[in-house]
């Protein structure tokens, strides 16, 4: 009987839990409604005002309970152009800037994700990069910041791409017995 007991009360402690956990949910999603859409949207347009960075401030609310807010960068043209045959025409290649989202989740929390450039007809557009999933309590003006912080050194990345990473350069170094030399070893 003591194992059943301790059986009953170790499930009742999980259904407190979970209840705990929906009722997070629905606070979450008011907070989102009440202040936390404002605090994102306004930050992010100060943010703009500030910076003379070109962009947007998007607001998704197709689905209720899944909205999101995104900083779009726009699209511009990528100076690449394909030749249409012999004749003067050309079609110019478009790169969307970037983006950064605030999407809504089923459980009232906010996932942070950044869309890196790319540039359409041009290679695979990647996926986009996690930064972080937070509850609406958590977000602040200096968290927003450092979202913003992030899409920039990703969008930099992505502009100023090469082969000078340190990680890539070791891609080149010989590969073999004692390739290095060693100035202190007497032979």
């Amino acid at each position: 009987m003591f194992v059943m007991d301790t059986s009953i009360n170790q499930l009742k402690d999980k259904i407190a839990a979970y209840n705990q956990v929906l009722e997070n949910t629905v606070v979450y999603r008011k907070v989102w409604i009440d202040t936390v859409k404002q605090l994102i949207s306004s930050t992010l347009q100060s943010f703009l005002n500030d910076s003379g960075l070109k962009g947007k401030i998007v607001e998704n609310k197709e689905m209720e309970n899944l909205e999101s807010i995104i900083l779009d960068l726009g699209r511009s043209s990528s100076g690449i152009a394909q030749s249409r045959g012999t004749d003067d025409i050309k079609n110019f290649m478009i790169k969307n800037n970037g983006s950064m989202i605030y999407q809504q989740l089923f459980n009232g929390k906010i996932m942070v994700m950044v869309h890196s450039p790319h540039i359409e007809g041009y290679g695979e557009q990647k996926e986009p990069q996690f930064l972080e999933i937070v509850t609406p309590g958590e977000l602040s003006p200096s968290l927003v910041y450092q979202h913003i912080e992030s899409l920039l050194d990703i969008i930099t990345e992505w502009e100023d791409f090469d082969d000078d990473s340190p990680q890539k350069k070791t891609i080149f170094q010989p590969i073999g017995f004692q390739h290095t030399v060693n100035p202190n070893k007497s032979e």
